[in-house]
């Protein structure tokens, strides 16, 4: 293969990007970056009845999120514009007319009413749906007089009536198809817009389009797809049918059932490296054993021949943790960026100027003293709306049961001793020393000469900083929370302790 190669990602303005829409854009990108050819993106938005307001717009916008900029495609030019079906009307007319002069293709004059009628009583037969072909036979004279009239038409294509139709794709192999099986589907609808079985393929010729990437699902209309090349006399792109993606217990994704598309992974804080990989990964795998892949790794391995045909497992849990492992790439600058407007959300903190305010407090936070709060979370956090949980005790005071204070069998009089002595061992470091290491080496130097066990007197600590039984350890919080809240906090239990 070389730089001939060319892809083409095509989505409908009918909604939200779905995972399964990001996997096949990926295939397109990881094709077009591996053999050298371009990436072009092309709006279908030939079906109205279906189409919402805007949904385009957020297309754009979630790819530009992911940051994956195709080569051509509406406002990035190219030469084979419109990239848009709605503005190829033009075009589609010329081309059924080819179809209708080679006989090929035919008019339909069916109403909807009769079609509904006739699917009725194909069920009520137990007989397959399908169109009967009233139309197909109609005389030049005929079809002439009915249009003269003004009655309703659509166009089908004419299928072949015996035989096997054979499709090639490039993972499945050859496939064969009985022609009694397949309908003489529409080409052109009631209102002379083209369905998308006809517009995707002249746009796909015209647009010099070599390999088509899509859904096992499509299987079913391949051989409309080829038969419709063969009556235009074209040669047909290289087909690629990828494997379903499935949920963990096997049934289709659902919306139903969670979060399936792109821009709610996105707006709960998974990064665009980890929606990349992970979505890339869905029905092909590198050859070597490594999952975590950056775009250009993926471009670099992927290979056609190595999409599987087993449907792919959509496992959140794998989501998670990819996620959790690129948030720990991240500096802790970049990371306080991309979690303050979650921080925001969680109305634990406002933005003012360069600096925050604890919303909770109405204190002044300066951005080193947010950063240790976030870099206190980040080996925890799995996406970055979790911040807000992560993190709240931070800004306010912790409420919490006296018995959560308690390490085993020690009783409320020993904790309280243990505590004091703690509260006096980090009462004596400067605060201008105040660090994890510092913390650490006096409280657990102290412990040792002691001669007592860590935990009654790290347990109690931690309780008391945190109000959690499951939270980030004692020196780790103290370091962030400073020297006076950590006193005071430490005052807090004390004091709730001789009640």
């Amino acid at each position: 293969m070389n730089t001939s190669v060319r892809v083409r990602f095509a989505p409908s303005p009918t909604g939200y990007l779905h995972v399964g829409g990001l996997r096949m854009a990926l295939f397109d990108f990881f094709i077009a970056r591996h053999y050298g050819g371009q990436c072009i993106f092309r709006l279908e938005d030939t079906d109205k009845k279906r189409q919402i307001a805007g949904a385009a717009e957020k297309l754009y916008e979630v790819f530009a999120a992911l940051d994956l900029h195709f080569d051509e495609g509406p406002g990035l030019g190219g030469n084979f514009g419109p990239y848009v079906q709605s503005e190829r009307q033009v075009i589609y007319d010329q081309y059924i007319k080819e179809l209708l002069a080679k006989n090929e293709a035919y008019y339909c004059f069916c109403s909807a009413e009769k079609l509904t009628s006739l699917r009725e009583e194909q069920n009520a037969n137990k007989l397959p749906p399908r169109y009967n072909r009233a139309c197909r036979d109609l005389s030049h004279e005929e079809v002439e007089a009915k249009i003269a009239t003004g009655e309703t038409y659509t166009i089908r294509q004419k299928m072949p009536l015996s035989g096997e139709v054979v499709v090639h794709d490039e993972i499945h192999g050859d496939i064969s198809f009985k022609a009694e099986n397949l309908e003489d589907h529409v080409l052109i609808k009631s209102d002379g817009m083209p369905t998308y079985q006809f517009a995707n393929v002249v746009d796909d010729h015209l647009m010099e389009i070599t390999h088509i990437v899509r859904g096992d699902e499509w299987i079913s209309s391949f051989p409309k797809n080829i038969l419709l090349y063969q009556a235009f006399g074209w040669s047909a792109p290289k087909y690629i049918h990828a494997p379903l993606i499935l949920n963990k217990e096997g049934g289709k994704l659902s919306k139903r059932q969670g979060d399936v598309s792109v821009e709610d992974f996105l707006a709960k804080g998974y990064l665009k490296e980890t929606m990349i990989n992970f979505c890339g990964l869905l029905g092909w795998h590198p050859k070597g054993e490594e999952e975590i892949l950056t775009f250009e790794q993926i471009c670099e391995q992927f290979k056609i021949e190595d999409i599987g045909t087993s449907p792919a497992i959509f496992d959140l849990e794998k989501l998670d943790y990819l996620n959790g492992y690129y948030l720990r790439q991240l500096d802790h600058e970049q990371l306080l960026k991309l979690v303050v407007p979650y921080l925001v959300e969680a109305k634990l903190i406002e933005v003012v100027g360069q600096g925050y305010i604890n919303n909770q407090t109405g204190e002044a936070l300066l951005p080193s003293k947010l950063k240790l709060y976030v870099a206190l979370a980040q080996d925890r956090m799995k996406k970055l709306s979790d911040i807000g949980e992560l993190t709240e005790f931070l800004f306010i005071k912790p409420h919490y049961d006296l018995e959560l204070l308690k390490w085993k069998q020690f009783s409320y009089e020993d904790i309280k001793t243990n505590l004091k002595d703690i509260y006096q061992v980090l009462e004596n470091i400067p605060a201008a020393e105040w660090t994890k290491h510092s913390t650490s080496d006096a409280c657990l130097g102290h412990i040792k000469n002691l001669g007592k066990t860590n935990g009654e007197y790290l347990w109690p600590l931690r309780v008391a900083l945190t109000g959690h039984k499951a939270s980030p350890g004692p020196f780790e919080v103290a370091e962030a929370l400073d020297k006076d809240q950590t006193l005071v906090r430490l005052r807090f239990a004390i004091e709730k302790l001789g009640k």
